[in-house]
C-alpha cells in the first residue's frame, strides 16, 4: 500500500512539471522536425499552392522547398507558410517558370498602367 500511495505521489507530482516543460517549449517555438514537416505539409494539402507538387524537407528546423511553378507569388507563399509552421529558417529552391518570371518582369517595368474608371450610378432617392 505505501509504495502505491509514493508512486501515485511521484506520477501526480511530475506531471504537472512534464506538462509546464512541453508547453514551454512549443510557446518558444520549439517544436521537432517531424512536427514542423507534418505542419507544413497540413497547410499545403489545404491551399492551392498544394497543386504544385512542391516537395518539403525539414531538418535542424530549417525548412527547404523544391519544385517548380508557374506562379510567382507561390514561391513567397511557400516560404510564408514555413516559417508560419515554426521553420526557423527557409531555403527556398523552387524554380519559377520562364514565362511567369516574365510576366513578373513585365510587370514591375516602371510603365504607368492604364486603369479606365467607371462613373458610379445615380443613388436613388
Amino acid at each position: 500500500m505505501k509504495r502505491t500511495l509514493i508512486v501515485v505521489c511521484l506520477l501526480a507530482c511530475s506531471l504537472p512539471l512534464f506538462a509546464s516543460s512541453l508547453s514551454k517549449s512549443h510557446s518558444e517555438g520549439k517544436f521537432s522536425d517531424a512536427e514542423i514537416e507534418a505542419t507544413i505539409k497540413a497547410k499545403l494539402a489545404k491551399s492551392k499552392i498544394g497543386r504544385e507538387g512542391f516537395q518539403i524537407h525539414v531538418k535542424d528546423r530549417v525548412a527547404t522547398w523544391t519544385g517548380t511553378t508557374s506562379v510567382m507569388q507561390h514561391k513567397g507563399a511557400a516560404t510564408r507558410m514555413a516559417k508560419s509552421a515554426g521553420a526557423i529558417q527557409v531555403t527556398n529552391n523552387i524554380k519559377v517558370s520562364s514565362d511567369a518570371a516574365a510576366k513578373a518582369k513585365g510587370n514591375l517595368s516602371g510603365q504607368p498602367r492604364h486603369v479606365q474608371v467607371k462613373a458610379a450610378a445615380p443613388a436613388s432617392e
